[in-house]
């Protein structure tokens, strides 16, 4: 642990050139805000307290990264810069802990090595900044990262989505049609349904148009106008004039399979949970009534928590989906659901596989625990973590791991991931065997499950290898709806699968 010491004082050693060239061409004054706001932000809130001083020296590891002739040394409470075993520069230790002192002091140090190294002025401003944050969240926990500044604005914007009508397009033949539409896009509100044929746009014929083009042609500044000329699939003609919008990228898609609704969820956004009641409510408002409902999460990284705690809303009566706990007051929160569940008597599957994740883990475990639906696939991926965003000067973004998330029994959802009552990984032979013990009213999953239902944080790694083992980890497959089919129909196996639900506390 670095010790306090005086204020910055710089002693010169070596090549004078470290004080003749402090750091042209490198935007000091940029990195000292962002280690500071990074700073600032990070040391109430991360996890495991980690003092200032030593998140610093960590980060300024990041130049040893970019150029191994660098070095940074700790001694009688300075920090020294080493290049090719020579000291180069020796800063005394702020007298303070402030996140401010110690981002000046890596800036100034950052300064002093910019000159000597060509790796640095390569890397240039970005690169050096990118790599402190490198080296120092990696010390941390998996999934706390920056985000540069281009990066993050396309992600910000992805989440957000983009203006425009909420249309994808493709071709069919010659002719321009409407493969999906977002729902309360305004595509959608206008009366545009997927399979329709889009005909001109702002009287421009659509015909021979690639879907690159056209796309460009609906997007737009967020409220301008734009006039779609599209025949339905009655064969009318229609036009209206729509006002572009932002609209999130549809994350819900819904297929009626038989008697079954299938429900694809592939993350968490804004509109998800809302997207999926209305999905529900739909299916079940059509004569043909729904026998079982399958949320297909496989693929599923996750996203909004609060989105997934909602989505879980739908499904459930009033008690526990997930608790988050953490060392800031605002990161601890019991999240529960409330009173009036849709498709209360049907019965509900969900499929998950290996690189189902986060917040899909979390709607994934608050079924199963408050046994209102059957897991069915591989073990999920683990990522119980918790990331709070904290948008940085430099137009970045820093994700910081803030808190851990427990299922509703308890147990840590971090590493240990979800582990299903019906196991398709092991092949079929199994699966099929798993599916007959359950007609019979048996769960072979029984005892592995309760076992993870039992697991408390921490959880050391060979118990969460011995845990996961009875179901391990796999993409998913062909087998896993089949399965899901196979449950719905045999009330006597969905039953025994689903295990006796949770006592809420």
């Amino acid at each position: 642990m670095i010790r306090i010491g005086f204020l910055l004082v710089l002693f010169a050693f070596g090549r004078a050139q470290a004080q003749s060239l402090p750091g042209a061409g490198l935007d000091q004054e940029r990195m000292t805000a962002v280690y500071a706001e990074a700073l600032a932000f990070m040391a109430p809130r991360i996890l495991d307290p980690v003092s200032v001083p030593q998140l610093t020296v960590w980060g300024l590891q990041g130049l040893t990264t970019l150029d191994p002739a660098l070095r940074i040394g700790i001694r009688d409470s300075h920090l020294q810069l080493f290049r090719q075993g020579e000291i180069e520069l020796e800063v005394a230790a702020p007298k303070d802990e402030t996140a401010r002192a110690w981002a000046r002091t890596a800036a100034a140090i950052s300064a002093a090595a910019y000159p000597v190294s060509a790796a640095l002025r390569r890397a240039g401003t970005q690169g050096i900044i990118q790599g402190f944050f490198d080296e120092m969240l990696g010390r941390l926990d998996p999934y706390s990262r920056y985000v540069a500044p281009q990066q993050a604005g396309e992600d910000r914007a992805r989440r957000a989505g983009r203006a425009g009508l909420g249309l994808t397009v493709g071709l069919r033949g010659r002719m321009v049609d409407v493969r999906a539409v977002v729902r309360d896009s305004p595509a959608a509100i206008a009366g545009i349904r997927p399979g329709d044929f889009l005909l001109a746009i702002d009287g421009q014929q659509t015909r021979d148009q690639d879907p690159a083009t056209i796309g460009a042609l609906l997007s737009g500044a967020e409220g301008s106008a734009v006039t779609v000329t599209w025949r339905g699939r009655d064969g009318r003609t229609r036009d209206a004039q729509m006002i572009r919008a932002i609209v999130a990228p549809e994350t819900v898609f819904a297929e009626r399979v038989a008697d079954v609704l299938v429900l694809r969820i592939t993350s968490f956004s804004g509109t998800t949970a809302s997207h999926l009641a209305l999905s529900v409510q739909d299916a079940l408002s059509e004569p043909r009534p729904v026998h079982g409902i399958v949320l297909d999460l496989r693929d599923n990284r996750g996203g909004l928590l609060r989105q997934a705690v909602t989505a879980a809303d739908t499904f459930l009566p009033e008690g526990i989906v997930a608790v988050t706990t953490g060392r800031d007051p605002e990161a601890n929160h019991i999240w529960r659901s409330s009173e009036g569940e849709l498709a209360e008597n049907v019965p509900l599957i969900i499929l998950v596989d290996g690189r189902t994740a986060s917040s899909a883990e979390i709607l994934a475990a608050a079924l199963a625990d408050r046994g209102r639906g059957v897991v069915v696939g591989s073990s999920t991926v683990g990522k119980g973590l918790v990331q709070t965003i904290d948008p940085l000067p430099d137009g970045g973004d820093l994700f910081v791991t803030w808190s851990r998330v427990l299922a509703p029994l308890g147990w840590p959802l971090q590493g240990l991931g979800v582990l299903p009552q019906v196991c398709t990984s092991l092949g079929i032979e199994v699966l099929n065997r798993q599916l007959s013990s359950l007609s019979a009213g048996f769960q072979p999953m029984i005892e592995a499950i309760r076992r993870e239902r039992a697991a408390r944080a921490p959880v050391p790694a060979s118990e969460v290898l011995e845990i996961r083992a009875p179901c391990p980890g796999a993409e998913g497959r062909a087998s896993d709806l089949e399965a899901a089919r196979s449950l719905i129909a045999n009330p006597a196996a969905y039953a025994a699968a689903l295990l006796p639900p949770m006592v809420d506390r």
